[in-house]
């Protein structure tokens, strides 16, 4: 069994910080890409960042400059950096990761619980 734990979310003022963290634990073999996606009240999900095996990065034009998404792959565990935050930041966020659990061969997609990330003054 492989599960995501996230962690980090929280209450900021606009202009504010906040860091997440989501590690993955389990029977895994391997892990491959990670990312973090969104999904505000009454919009549909939508991607963040991802972060390749071997640190390629990509992120949303609308969190470029403002977010670094970061791994530590002796931890599995994967983080995101949101500096600048904005009201419209404000979402549930959740991790993605792409994991080959041991003893197979395939590539699952598994999530976390999801963090909530307020931006308010």
């Amino acid at each position: 069994q492989v599960q995501l734990v996230e962690s980090g979310g929280g209450l900021v003022q606009p202009g504010g910080s906040l860091r997440l963290s989501c590690a993955a634990s389990g029977t895994i073999f391997s892990i491959n890409a990670m990312g973090w996606y969104r999904q505000a009240p009454g919009k549909q999900r939508e991607l963040v960042a991802t972060i390749s095996n071997s640190e390629g990065t990509n992120y949303v034009d609308s969190v470029k400059g403002r977010f670094t998404i970061s791994r530590d792959n002796a931890k599995n565990t994967v983080y995101l950096q949101m500096n600048s935050l904005k009201p419209e930041d404000t979402a549930v966020y959740y991790c993605n990761a792409r994991i080959i659990p041991t003893f197979t061969l395939q590539t699952y997609d598994y999530w976390g619980q999801g963090t909530q990330v307020t931006v308010s003054s």
